[in-house]
């Protein structure tokens, strides 16, 4: 990040114009300073001040500040390549959408936001200062771009200890992020396997938290991070979910490398960033060549040959073609993926995933490229190598609704050799644990050492009854991570539910350190939500409708805030069923394809007695979101409420063929069929209920 000068700005302000959806944007300068004319929040064209650049290479934004403190990324960028590669012009970064002044991609919506969506990694020792009741930012820096600071911590003892001569014993040279993970480890390449190991175990991850702090897809939950405190303490990472990724694993959307690289062997192995990057110079270790950092821990002699490759020598091949593909995003920005793979062709075929040998043999099919791998082992499929990474098929499994899922689910968590990051997207993916077997291997998840564990065994609780959920989570409520515990927090049924004073000055603890993260993202609409739906849970129904009112004008285009709403309105008793009515087709009018809409939608009707309207809203959710067994269930019930018995039967048929110990469906089963005249096959499902029940402790 820079001011705008004419030494930073890269682009083309002479006067240029660029064409998109409809409206014609001009660059052009004035008096020394750099303007672009386009469309405001309200379609209307009009001039703004670019006040600072952002990026050098292979593109370049520009920020404009509009009123409160905000400043926001505008879409049109310069593209900073040579024109020899199609540079030196000006392109959009949505130019295969129509995105106007309504959508919520528009340069002057909270999705394009500065202060919250880029700050924190563009600039050092960012305050993000907004103030909810006058609804400004006034953000602050220490230095405009990254300085060191940025990863070494605040300076002034570093400073301190260079004035005074200090004995060169003192290793931390006065900072306060020690890095030294690297410090006397030296890497011995094996004659035998052409691979490097590490002198000693890393035992931290102090580097590569400090690297995840920018080099991570997460959200802020606290302000004044500074290089070497916690990152869980700090933010909320996000797991290996789609659409951030495909079931394998690989990048999808903008992920920046630190979920991909926990992934690998790489990392399991001990490797830290800095091992491959030079982090002061920006470049990479290692020797000449393409392959110069890969060969400082990998033979050249067993791996730059045709015999591992399998390719001519004058193909171009290098490690990072196969093993590192890379994804373009923002149009020209091609990024490499960190997880350090093997390619699977074969997952393409069988999944859809991308595979690497597609960069190059674009082509061919996927299929072509999977028969010639297997022809390199003497076309044994079995000899060819899966790779480090082996939870494809469990979280394919997941995304589209398969019966087995919960099984594979189940046997990646229980896989220490898995990634963890694996490992706890599994966990966050179980369906509400019903057996003995699924709460055990929940409750050894929350009590793990490893945070992303413990994050991702909270998430299945959340369909559990208050008590179990309660039980569950209490010891959570006083975890030594600030992430850990506030999605504790916001996942506890209440105090109705506390069983003694500890757990209730637990709960009162945590519970103002998740008003507090939400209340520092109060320029969110999400943070709002989620304070509005916990103020509601701990019985303040007036600030929960508040909260979420506020989410509403803030971000009109958030439409969870319309479905908690709506709740809330059904809390308050049958008199405000229409307003949740009005509510939830406000929010249908902007996202008439969310099925969290529809199905709420669906259950107002119901109440409001308009029972043939309320089935088709509830048709609608679960088509929309076939595997989501809360809403096929809601729709199982209300098919055969209105007399549709065979089709009732059969969507809770398919609950129990994606998870197997369903007890809702179950349960529903056995009175639906004994209530038809069929007791034999009704006994059937109220035998497996029983066996579920028998093993629960509770």
């Amino acid at each position: 990040m820079a001011a705008a000068t004419t030494k930073n700005v890269l682009g083309s302000f002479a006067g240029d114009s660029f064409d998109y959806a409809g409206i014609r944007s001009e660059f052009f300068k004035r008096d020394g300073k750099f303007f672009v004319r386009t469309d405001g929040s309200d379609g209307q064209i009009g001039t703004f001040e670019i006040r600072y650049t952002f990026g050098v290479y292979p593109l370049q934004q520009y920020l404009v500040e509009l009123s409160n403190g905000r400043v926001q990324a505008l879409p049109i960028a310069w593209d900073a390549r040579p024109r020899t590669d199609g540079g030196q012009r000006w392109f959009h970064l949505n130019a295969n959408e129509r995105v106007t002044n309504t959508d919520e991609l528009h340069w002057t919506r909270p999705s394009q936001n500065w202060n919250y969506m880029c700050a924190d990694c563009h600039s050092t020792a960012v305050r993000k200062n907004y103030d909810a009741s006058a609804d400004r930012f006034s953000t602050s820096w220490s230095e405009i771009s990254v300085g060191c600071e940025a990863c070494h911590g605040p300076g002034s003892r570093h400073v301190q200890w260079a004035k005074s001569g200090a004995p060169s014993s003192d290793s931390s040279r006065g900072l306060p992020a020690r890095l030294d993970e690297r410090r006397g480890v030296h890497w011995s390449v094996s004659a035998a396997t052409g691979n490097a190991v590490r002198s000693r175990p890393r035992t931290t991850d102090r580097e590569i938290e400090t690297c995840a702090q920018c080099h991570s897809r997460r959200s802020q939950i606290a302000d004044g991070y500074e290089a070497g405190k916690p990152f869980y303490d700090y933010y909320r990472p996000a797991l290996l979910e789609s659409p951030l990724y495909y079931a394998d694993g690989q990048q999808r959307g903008e992920v920046y490398e630190w979920g991909s690289f926990l992934q690998s062997k790489m990392y399991a192995h001990g490797v830290t960033c800095s091992d491959c990057h030079e982090p002061h110079g920006g470049g990479l270790r290692g020797g000449d060549g393409p392959n110069g950092v890969c060969a400082s821990c990998h033979s050249s002699a067993k791996y730059e040959t045709s015999a591992h490759h399998h390719h001519p020598p004058s193909a171009g091949v290098t490690c990072v073609s196969c093993h590192m593909p890379t994804t373009t995003y923002m149009t020209v920005d091609a990024r490499r993926d960190h997880s350090l793979r093997i390619p699977r062709p074969d997952l393409s075929v069988r999944l859809g995933v991308p595979n690497a040998c597609s960069s190059c043999h674009a082509s061919r099919a996927a299929s072509w490229a999977a028969e010639r791998i297997a022809s390199w082992y003497g076309g044994d499929t079995a000899a060819v190598p899966r790779g480090y990474q082996r939870f494809a098929e469990a979280f394919a499994a997941f995304e589209r609704g398969s019966p087995i899922a919960q099984l594979l689910l189940r046997a990646v968590v229980n896989d220490s050799t898995q990634p963890v990051i694996a490992r706890a997207t599994a966990f966050s993916q179980l369906a509400a644990p019903g057996d003995r077997n699924t709460l055990q291997m929940i409750a050894i998840g929350l009590d793990a050492p490893d945070p992303l564990l413990r994050l991702g065994a909270l998430r299945p609780l959340l369909m559990l009854p208050p008590p179990r959920r309660a039980q569950l989570i209490a010891p959570r409520l006083s975890d030594s991570v600030r992430t850990v515990r506030i999605d504790a927090a916001a996942m506890h049924p209440g105090k109705a539910w506390v069983t003694d004073a500890n757990q209730a000055a637990a709960l009162d603890r945590v519970a103002q350190e998740f008003v507090a993260a939400q209340q520092y993202n109060a320029d969110r609409a999400d943070a709002r939500t989620s304070l509005g739906t916990f103020l509601a849970v701990q019985g303040d129904i007036s600030g929960a409708a508040s909260e979420l009112l506020s989410a509403i004008r803030h971000d009109p285009f958030f439409i969870p805030a319309y479905a908690n709403l709506a709740d809330v309105y059904r809390r308050q008793g049958p008199a405000h069923d229409i307003e949740a009515e009005q509510v939830l087709r406000r929010g249908l009018s902007l996202g008439p394809r969310n099925p969290a809409l529809h199905y709420a939608l669906g259950l107002t009707l119901v109440r409001l007695g308009r029972k043939t309207a309320a089935l088709s809203e509830l048709e609608r959710a679960a088509t929309l979101a076939p595997t989501d067994l809360r809403f096929l269930y809601t729709y199982a019930v209300g098919l055969y409420s209105t007399g549709n018995v065979s089709a009732s039967l059969k969507t809770l048929d398919k609950i129990l063929a994606m998870d197997e110990n369903n007890r809702d469906a179950l349960a529903a089963l056995a009175s639906y069929l004994k209530e038809q005249g069929r007791p034999e096959l009704a006994k059937r499902y109220g035998d497996r209920l029983r066996a579920l029940q028998l093993q629960d402790p509770q």
